[in-house]
Parts: structure tokens; C-alpha cells; sequence
């Protein structure tokens, strides 16, 4: 499960892309470094991944395409989602609702949003 590496540019912004098992994986670090610079990226990404719309999207994709998605872990973010004093990541994000990815996750230690090509 070797990633294969290729660079997309996207306004002067160099986007990381990954194919491992051939499904296609674009980096969100890399798009989170092109909006601020790079020691603000895990923060830009938390704040996203944390808001209520992003994560019913990131349930409905999973209910959709993943067989082993955790829908009961996802429905406790969902309570949540939106409160003030809620935070998650994307490792509490994988670890809790998508084993499908964990290896890949871990492994790499990137932070790839799977490309939705249908």
C-alpha cells in the first residue's frame, strides 16, 4: 500500500495528491496552507471539520460509500457539532468513525479527503 505522489497547482498553491489501492486522496493540509500559511493549516482544518454542515456532509459521504463507517460514533459528533465547546480532529474524526482508513491514516500521517469522482 505504497502511495503513489503527484502535485496539482491550484492558484500558485502546490496541492499533494495521493493514489493508494487506486483511490485518489487530495490533500487538505496542502489546501489548508494555501488559505493561511502552514502552522495555521491544523487549526483551519479543525475549524472546518468541526463546523455542523461539514459534518453531516463527511457522514452522509461515509453512509454512502463506506460499509464500515461507525454510524453511532458519527451521531455523537453530530449532537455536538456547532456547540461553542466542541472540537475534533482529524484523527478523533477517523479513529472514532472510519476504521476503513485508520491504517492508511496512520501510516502516512497526511491528511487526504478522498477524492469523489461519481
Amino acid at each position: 500500500m505504497t502511495p503513489t505522489n503527484n502535485k496539482l497547482k491550484v492558484q500558485d498553491v502546490e496541492i499533494s495528491l495521493a493514489t493508494i489501492d487506486n483511490q485518489d486522496y487530495i490533500s487538505l493540509t496542502d489546501m489548508a496552507k494555501g488559505k493561511n500559511d502552514e502552522a495555521r493549516a491544523a487549526d483551519i482544518i479543525k475549524n472546518w471539520i468541526r463546523n455542523r454542515s461539514t459534518l453531516e456532509f463527511l457522514g452522509t459521504w461515509e453512509i454512502l460509500y463506506n460499509p464500515n463507517f461507525k454510524v453511532v460514533e458519527f451521531d455523537h459528533f453530530k449532537k455536538e457539532a456547532g456547540l461553542p465547546t466542541f472540537t475534533i480532529s482529524v484523527s478523533n474524526w477517523v479513529e472514532s468513525t472510519s476504521e476503513i482508513y485508520q491504517e492508511t491514516f496512520k501510516r502516512y500521517l497526511y491528511k487526504y479527503g478522498k477524492q469523489q469522482t461519481t
